[in-house]
């Protein structure tokens, strides 16, 4: 553990969880910060943080510094009731009147300015976080500017007002700046249709089940809670206006319903989507439904996952040693990083510090810390809407996602192989595991090899979801995509189905179309040999090969080495490939091969008997159901779904 800032004393009487206090949340607001502002430019506008800069450049990268750091700072002033201990606020002032002082020009302190998505886009990003850090600060920071200085950082904000936003959550950054200006008194009609036309692409967005797709495809992940929830409610809460319009509240309220069990027992978030090295912003939707009320969770559950997840990062090496987040998961990890991340951009874990606007007597801190969703009973959660299958086990406290739905292929592109993202490509994913890089073998995946290219899934349709007690399932179908040679194979495609019951996942395939000659390669969890979880695949049907591990020399963002377990089968016209795969910490586990008393496969359907109870888990493609009979109602025939 590295933490280069000194923390209160653990409290277990309170939290006896995870030892974490609101004083714990200050403190650490406060080493971040102090590690960060030893890297400001002598005016305080740009904070120039090392490490490999962002494809948006270097100052675009120091402006980024500074507003995401605002955030935190704001949020740990308000919820201090305006008290700044270490005069956080007098060095934004002094940043913010010299970045806006001749916005654009190519000096040691002027801030770039905001323009379309394509052309300079990033610091649009950054408007949000310094109108929201205004927002917070009003009282302190913003009313006690020159008018000079309030006139210029207004004419800098509306940069992000007048210019296009990518085709995102990227509109609800203008909907940030406009709610800032309307509550500073410099509304107008363009704030106005900022927050309206934010709105209205808000409601197209919305798929359900509290989830949100991040544009106009299905592209499900953490976004959800650190922006498309985050920005609307968090607004109407600053308003004061009670209940967020369009439902905000209750969506969020619902969206928290299955995402709190997407934290395991150790803490960890799903890694799963882009950004990751954002990581404890995860929590920021926990915490904001905890501050408004909106939520279904105890105050005292929300506690624990949020400082459960703070504490998850600062105790495995996300800190540098002079008190930096890294960019990365733990320490730095590049195939973590998209191209757009920066040395400032894991500062948009300051998210997470929402919960300080909860002051300290409030049942968010007061209460007594509870267990996680996943540190109970097993449990298995559909999420039709999204196409997400939860799977929970008490034991280990490990969460698993399957993935029948999440993809970042947006509606007007092509799937190319050139784009294959292994943060949503792969078919699971965990908060013990995560995906290996793109030059390694591929874990959870299905590969369809013709002449030796092998395929990978970019588009996702949607089967369906669904849950019992005690199992669920989901279903989708995808076209291969080839890299090499023709990118598809003319009626080509795999029906994927998972079941899940307990710590097992029952993986059926369904390849139709394939030419003569080819073959399928089906992979499991990929683990380090370090770690104390077991990874392990056993082939039911349509194998030949297998299961035999497979180095992943880059290892994942949890191991420096990974080895996967592959299975491989032949294919041609309509083939069948039945599976378990199996990801536990439990002590000794089981072989999966123990699991399975009796499998029936043919290109309709399959069976599979369950040797613990003999409960018989059937799926039927034509059309898609999936059952599960259990011997007590055998006799009366009812499938227990």
């Amino acid at each position: 553990m590295n933490i280069p800032f000194e923390l209160p004393a653990e409290d277990r009487e309170s939290s006896p969880y995870t030892g974490y206090t609101r004083a714990h949340w200050e403190a650490v607001a406060d080493g971040l910060l102090a590690a960060a502002w030893r890297w400001s430019t002598p005016g305080r506008a740009l904070l120039d943080l090392p490490g490999r800069p962002s494809r948006s450049g270097v100052r675009s990268d120091g402006l980024e510094g500074y507003a995401r750091t605002f955030l935190a700072a704001a949020f740990r002033v308000a919820g201090a009731g305006g008290s700044d201990p270490h005069g956080w606020l007098e060095r934004y002032a002094a940043g913010l009147a010299a970045g806006t002082r001749a916005p654009g020009r190519d000096d040691a302190e002027s801030w770039p300015l905001a323009l379309d998505h394509d052309v300079q886009g990033q610091p649009m990003v950054e408007s949000a976080s310094v109108a929201l850090g205004l927002r917070l600060t009003a009282p302190w920071l913003w009313k006690n500017l020159d008018a000079g200085v309030q006139d210029r950082a207004e004419e800098w904000l509306r940069g992000a007002l007048r210019h296009k936003p990518a085709p995102n959550n990227w509109y609800l950054f203008p909907f940030t700046v406009a709610g800032f200006l309307e509550s500073a008194g410099r509304g107008d009609a363009e704030t106005a249709e900022a927050r309206r036309r934010a709105l209205d692409l808000l409601e197209g967005w919305y798929r359900g089940d509290g989830w949100y797709a991040d544009g106009d495809g299905r592209a499900f992940d953490h976004y959800n809670g650190w922006a498309l929830h985050l920005y609307p409610v968090l607004d109407a809460h600053l308003a004061g206006d009670g209940t967020p319009s369009a439902g905000h509240g209750a969506r969020l309220r619902e969206h928290l319903e299955g995402f709190s069990l997407m934290f395991g027992a150790d803490g960890a978030p799903l890694h799963f989507g882009r950004s990751l090295t954002y990581r404890f912003a995860a929590t920021a939707a926990v915490g904001l439904g905890a501050l408004t009320g909106h939520t279904p969770l105890s105050p005292g559950t929300s506690r624990r996952l949020i400082s459960g997840c703070l504490r998850h990062f600062l105790d495995r090496g996300a800190l540098t040693d002079d008190g930096l987040l890294a960019l990365g998961w733990y320490g730095p990890h590049d195939a973590t990083l998209q191209g757009y991340s920066g040395p400032a951009s894991p500062y948009w874990a300051s998210k997470a510090f929402v919960s300080l606007l909860a002051p300290g007597d409030h049942p968010l801190w007061t209460a007594r810390e509870e267990s996680a969703p996943a540190e109970g009973a097993d449990r298995v959660l559909a999420l039709p809407a999204p196409g997400l299958l939860v799977q929970t086990t008490g034991a280990d406290g490990i969460v698993r996602l399957h993935n029948h739905g999440s993809d970042d292929v947006r509606p007007h592109e092509g799937e190319s192989a050139a784009e294959n993202d292994p943060h949503y490509g792969r078919q699971a994913y965990s908060t013990r595991t995560g995906p290996t890089a793109p030059g390694n073998i591929a874990d959870n995946h299905l590969s369809v090899e013709v002449d030796g290219r092998g395929s990978v899934r970019r588009r996702i349709h949607p089967l369906g979801a669904g849950h019992g007690d005690g199992w669920g399932w989901a279903a989708s179908w995808h076209r291969p995509v080839f890299a090499a040679g023709p990118p598809m194979v003319p009626g080509l495609r795999v029906e994927s189905v998972t079941v899940v019951r307990g710590r097992y996942e029952l993986r059926v395939h369904r390849v139709v179309g394939a030419p003569d000659g080819a073959r399928v390669t089906h992979t499991g969890w990929a683990t380090g040999p370090e770690e104390p979880v077991v990874s392990a695949l056993h082939g039911l049907h349509g194998w030949d090969e297998g299961p035999e591990p497979v180095p992943a020399p880059q290892g994942t963002a949890y191991t420096r080495w990974a080895r996967v377990p592959r299975l491989r089968g032949r294919a041609g016209g309509t083939s069948v490939h039945v599976s378990l795969a199996v990801l536990t910490a439990e002590p000794r586990p089981a072989p999966p091969v123990d699991a399975v008393a009796a499998v029936v496969a043919d290109d309709d359907g399959v069976e599979v008997t369950w040797a613990g109870d003999g409960a018989r888990s059937r799926v039927e493609f034509r059309p898609l159901t999936v059952t599960l009979l259990r011997w007590a109602d055998s006799a009366r025939g009812q499938p227990m779904w």
